[in-house]
């Protein structure tokens, strides 16, 4: 009996040792820059999110927040290193829709969106513009839908590649209404847009910021903006919510996310860190000009969050018949 209690206060007190030292590395942290990895080649949307948002983290933490871009496999390569850094708050991830939510349920990767990482807090929130080429005789959804119904297979609309988030926002659209519209896919959404933009395709989905000024010079016609509520960038164009399709309430978001085994407070800094930034006019504005606007949550909500859009979009991705690599 002696030597149990004995072996029990040696464990409690190695116990309290670990807690107190865990504890004083928290409370310091972050003591260094903190790396943030981004699972594709700069200038892309994931890219642009991060460096604003890494920016004035860094300032509100008093360490820099440096940019590791990683691109590769569809954002896959820099995604798994993530997961598979050490969970000591100094390895972050900022990624999105596509690597946490459809690149695992479309093609195998080495990580698990849910088993191997901690949410920290969404960033930033955006919609998707639909735009087509100005020949084709549509200037509104219905016109589109009427079109094609009346020409099934006949207009073709491009995407960033099979399974890309715009690829599948298209099918959601077809599955919604009916509609039979042939897919050409490209290597990325910038030549997409360039690809319709030539009337080589019709129709596409698109980041607003990314087509906005091929709308303003008459290049491109906007139809329709998934989501609730019109974008400030374009109030004259309707949501798919007011033509009557509220299926198309959807969006793309980016988040910050951590190795799993990261411990709790840190994770909890960083979220109050994220939920502060959210609320700068600063931040705001320069979201908005890149067509997305703040969007933040508890770790606890945004990991029920990732459940849901993986439910959402396997059901989207199984209807479209891919099935996975």
């Amino acid at each position: 009996m002696k030597t149990i209690r004995r072996l029990l206060c040696l464990s409690a007190g190695s116990l309290l040792l670990a807690v107190a030292t865990a504890t004083v590395a928290q409370q310091s942290h972050p003591s260094r820059p903190i790396r943030v990895i981004v699972a594709w080649a700069p200038g892309g949307s994931t890219d642009l999110i991060a460096r604003v948002a890494g920016q004035k983290l860094g300032e509100q933490l008093g360490q820099q927040l440096v940019i590791d871009n990683r691109a590769g496999a569809s954002g896959a390569i820099g995604t798994d290193l993530a997961a598979k850094s050490a969970p000591d708050g100094y390895t972050l991830l900022i990624g999105g829709v596509t690597e946490i939510v459809l690149n695992p349920q479309i093609v195998k990767v080495p990580y698990d969106p849910v088993r191997d990482f901690a949410a920290v807090s969404p960033l930033a929130f955006g919609y998707y513009l639909l735009v087509v080429h100005p020949s084709l005789p549509a200037r509104s959804v219905k016109e589109l839908i009427v079109l094609a119904k009346a020409r099934p297979g006949e207009i073709n609309y491009a995407s960033g590649g099979t399974g890309s988030n715009l690829s599948l926002v298209a099918e959601l659209l077809k599955t919604t209404t009916g509609i039979n519209m042939m897919h050409i896919p490209y290597k990325g959404g910038g030549p997409a847009g360039m690809a319709v933009i030539s009337g080589e395709s019709q129709v596409m989905f698109a980041g607003i910021a990314s087509v906005l000024p091929f709308v303003h010079s008459n290049r491109l016609v906007a139809l329709a903006l998934t989501g609730p509520n019109r974008s400030p960038l374009l109030p004259k164009v309707p949501t798919f919510v007011e033509s009557g399709l509220r299926e198309l309430d959807v969006g793309q978001w980016f988040a910050l996310l951590a190795p799993t085994a990261t411990p709790r407070e840190i994770i909890a800094r960083l979220n109050a860190e994220v939920v502060k930034l959210a609320a700068t006019p600063d931040y705001r504005a320069q979201l908005e000009k890149l067509g997305f606007e703040p969007f933040t949550s508890s770790p606890e909500k945004f990991s029920a969050f990732v459940k849901t859009e993986l439910d959402t979009w396997g059901k989207v991705i199984k209807a479209a018949g891919i099935k996975p690599d």
